[in-house]
């Protein structure tokens, strides 16, 4: 994978003045991947939304990172449901059609 795509951690944390260790703590909890190159560490582009709500989470609302992994778990059931009930509805509205 080329590094030219990749966030560099340290930077995206002196951006957002963050310390590093808590990249490293949302990896532990599998809420992130950091990719390693070259004995760097990167995240990649896709990431940084969520991660930057993560942010938000800890330091403006003080949620602890068992509480952000709580609620990203919670968050990613409401979505799997929400897409599902989508489905049955659609299939629903196929047999309505045909009544």
């Amino acid at each position: 994978m080329s590094n030219k795509n990749l966030i560099q951690i340290k930077q995206f944390c002196l951006y957002h003045e963050i310390e590093n260790t808590f990249i490293t703590e949302l990896n532990n909890y599998g809420l992130v991947k950091i990719i390693i190159e070259e004995n760097d560490e990167f995240l990649q582009p896709e990431q940084l939304p969520e991660i930057e709500k993560m942010i938000r989470m800890h330091y403006d609302l003080n949620i602890n990172l068992e509480g952000i992994d709580a609620i990203y778990h919670l968050l990613n059931k409401i979505e799997s449901l929400q897409q599902h009930l989508t489905t049955v509805q659609n299939k629903l509205r196929i047999y309505e059609e045909h009544l």
